[in-house]
């Protein structure tokens, strides 16, 4: 690859700073540039070698070659040519004239001097000693990270059996696709393969790296470009031994659609203060992201990760008080409160849960056994049994009403496990056989019983509400009216809490005696603390270390979750037009938008202008359709009339509790697909970012200049 013009004796690329332009890769275009510029050591070169090593400069196209006027613009018609030529050295054919080279030629024939054609090979030697040895190199590295690229942006690892070996890379994709470049013609790769210099595993290792960042700095400029975002993080994964949070960055960007990106991961290592420290520091200084713009924060934990992330939370709260903290809208809400809870019970339910989902959800056969032992326990009541076999070809553990629908299918799923693990037809293989006896140990324990009972009653109190969060922009509104119902509601259960227990504890025990599970309390608490209490009887156990605990764990999350500004800013949503032809009668408050007023465009008229939008949709015309949805409203041709409403839509647009239409959502769902289908041995943090964002754009010339920068000494290691 040159870095200067091609044409002899032509200043362009060196000291004159214009545009270079490659050969075209269309064989005729390609001859007629070759034709112009009088290079006759260059009527050997391939198209595509033209293409990649050799450049013009603008100076010599006319003006009409480019798109525009400007003579320094920097894209060229598909059929320019070049024309212009200054010195005799520069002449084209036809023009009358011999060329200087021509001329000696003949001088040399008329002197009697034998003129001999060079050979193939000592043209080629010519062409190879006009390329630098760093243009090669980076020539070099330009096909590695095309490589690279290709295999991480479609999720198939590089790396493979050989990536333990210390002078290469082994027999993997990386090197076979590295190969077959080399047999359809790429001369650098097949110099460096021939002797023997064709990246190492610390070189992969550090491309893989330049990649990872190019990816997040294109993302984090695109969000910077568009303004206000959202921070939210996905429960902990572990990558190579490691645990990492998977970090998610939601705005709305220049055409108004929501969009949400992932961003990468973050190390999870160190404890708690520190670690929030850490994760801060490493989002703004090595991420580049300007925190000061986050205008909200929505997490996922579970297990012993959960104290961790609410300091995180709280510390994001403390030094960045405007990003509010939020429900994650692709978790039901039902589930994210009891996978917050730090409770042995508790745990026990959502751990079990997962097993069951990753137990039935890989297999049809285990899937009818469940459907057949469900029959058996709904003999009379075909319809309710339908039902429930419907719900249970769905990842109902993920359910608003999960608690509910584990309750009446309990029995029947631990006939069906006990099968599986008896295997008595001999139907199963052994790992089936090991997760069936894993599964049927939990439910046979009386403290996963009374959890599920437990959190069965008193999620019912946030079920409705919780779905109506996930629904469209009038449910939405309507849950950000009626969370003041549904807390009073709870703190009526936690003022009479003995007598509710009572009837929660009957209603387990009731259970447990149809499916022959013995009343007891916890082994693990026993042994801690029998000596110092004696006997403890279980319903006062369950009483005092569940029942209670988890009340106040629902009320004191659901007040953080649904603070007054994020009440507030929910309520925004009564500008969305359906919601205001529903409520017609009502104009939209304006004291709701006072917590995003700071980031309009012009909060002093914002009064005047939210009458003309409420007069503009409460009076609309007959057949004239009201859009539904936030993103319908955005896509409004004369929104942009309404400079106030606009931002105040894209702020709304922000909020990590809003779900995304499914056209939308796309990455959400790359990411559950990587960690679902991923194997464990070939997960990377770093690819997972090409993988999941394929279609940012990366030019190829600034990775390598970057890779060159962040490795200097690479080339003088390549060249050994």
């Amino acid at each position: 690859m040159q870095n200067q013009c091609a044409v002899r004796n032509c200043s362009g690329g060196k000291t004159d700073p214009r545009s270079l332009f490659r050969f075209p890769r269309d064989p005729q275009r390609s001859k007629k540039w070759v034709e112009k510029c009088q290079r006759q050591d260059l009527t050997d070169k391939s198209p595509e070698q033209l293409y990649r090593f050799y450049r013009l400069c603008g100076k010599h196209f006319e003006t009409s070659s480019f798109l525009d006027s400007d003579a320094q613009s920097k894209v060229l018609k598909d059929d320019a040519v070049p024309t212009i030529f200054d010195g005799p050295s520069q002449s084209q054919p036809g023009q009358g004239k011999r060329t200087l080279q021509l001329s000696k030629e003949n001088e040399a024939e008329s002197k009697g001097w034998k003129k001999t054609k060079k050979s193939s090979a000592e043209t080629s030697k010519e062409v190879a000693q006009t390329v630098s040895e760093e243009d090669e190199y980076k020539e070099y590295l330009r096909s590695l990270f095309e490589v690279l690229l290709l295999l991480g942006q479609q999720n198939i690892p590089p790396t493979g059996p050989g990536n333990n070996k210390e002078d290469g890379l082994g027999s993997n994709n990386f090197r076979a696709l590295v190969f077959h470049r080399v047999v359809c013609g790429d001369e650098t790769l097949k110099k460096r393969c021939e002797e023997n210099k064709c990246c190492s595993q610390e070189q992969m290792n550090q491309m893989i790296e330049v990649c990872e960042k190019c990816v997040r700095d294109k993302l984090v400029e695109e969000v910077k470009q568009n303004g206000f975002f959202s921070l939210l993080t996905e429960d902990l994964v572990k990558i190579s031994g490691e645990w990492y949070v998977p970090v998610f960055l939601r705005y709305v960007d220049q055409s108004n659609c929501q969009r949400e990106r992932f961003a990468g991961f973050l190390s999870f290592e160190g404890n708690s203060e520190a670690l929030a420290d850490n994760l801060l520091s490493e989002m703004t200084d090595k991420w580049g992201l300007d925190l000061e713009k986050c205008r909200g924060q929505a997490h996922s934990a579970s297990g012993i990760h959960i104290n961790q992330m609410k300091v995180f939370a709280a510390k994001m709260v403390e030094r960045y008080p405007r990003a509010i903290l939020t429900m994650r809208s692709t978790n039901a809400l039902n589930i994210s409160l009891a996978s917050t809870m730090a409770l042995s019970g508790v745990q026990l339910v959502m751990s079990t849960f997962k097993k069951i989902d990753s137990f039935f959800s890989e297999s049809q056969p285990l899937q009818s056994e469940l459907e057949n032992a469900i029959l058996l326990f709904y003999p009379d009541k075909e319809e309710k049994a339908n039902q429930l076999k419907e719900i249970c070809r769905t990842r109902w553990t993920t359910r608003q009403d999960a608690f509910e629908v584990a309750l009446e299918i309990l029995e029947a799923l631990l006939l069906c496990v006990d099968s599986v693990h008896d295997n008595e037809d001999l139907k199963w293989n052994d790992q089936d056989s090991h997760s069936a006896l894993d599964i049927s140990k939990a439910l046979m324990d009386f403290e996963f019983v009374m959890a599920l009972v437990v959190l069965k009653n008193v999620m019912k109190l946030t079920e409705a509400y919780g779905r109506n969060l996930q629904g469209r922009a009038n449910d939405v509104y309507f849950a950000a009216a009626s969370v003041k119902a549904v807390l009073h509601s709870l703190k009526e259960v936690a003022d009479n809490i003995d007598v509710y227990h009572e009837f929660w504890n009957d209603e387990a025990l009731t259970l447990a005696a149809a499916m022959e599970i013995p009343i007891k309390v916890p082994r693990s608490f026993l042994r801690k603390h029998q000596a110092e209490l004696g006997v403890v009887k279980p319903e006062s156990f369950y009483k005092e270390h569940l029942s209670v605990p988890i009340v106040n764990h629902i009320i004191r999350e659901m007040s953080e979750l649904f603070c007054d500004d994020h009440l507030k800013a929910l309520r925004c949503l009564s500008v969305i037009p359906a919601v205001i032809e529903q409520h017609k009668s009502i104009e939209p408050d304006e004291g709701n938008m006072h917590v995003l007023s700071n980031d309009l465009p012009n909060a002093g008229t914002l009064s005047a202008e939210l009458q003309c939008w409420w007069v503009k949709w409460s009076k609309k015309t007959k057949g004239e359709t009201s859009p539904h949805s936030l993103h319908e409203t955005l896509q409004l041709a004369d929104v942009k009339f309404f400079p106030n409403m606009l931002a105040i839509l894209r702020l709304i647009g922000i909020l990590p509790t809003l779900v995304l239409e499914d056209s939308l959502s796309e990455t959400y769902k790359c990411f559950k697909m990587y960690m679902e289908n991923t194997p464990d041995m070939f997960k990377s943090k770093s690819l997972a970012l090409l993988s999941m964002n394929p279609d940012v754009e990366i030019d190829l010339d600034s990775v390598v200049e970057l890779y060159m920068t962040m490795y200097p000494k690479s080339q003088e290691s390549s060249e050994k």
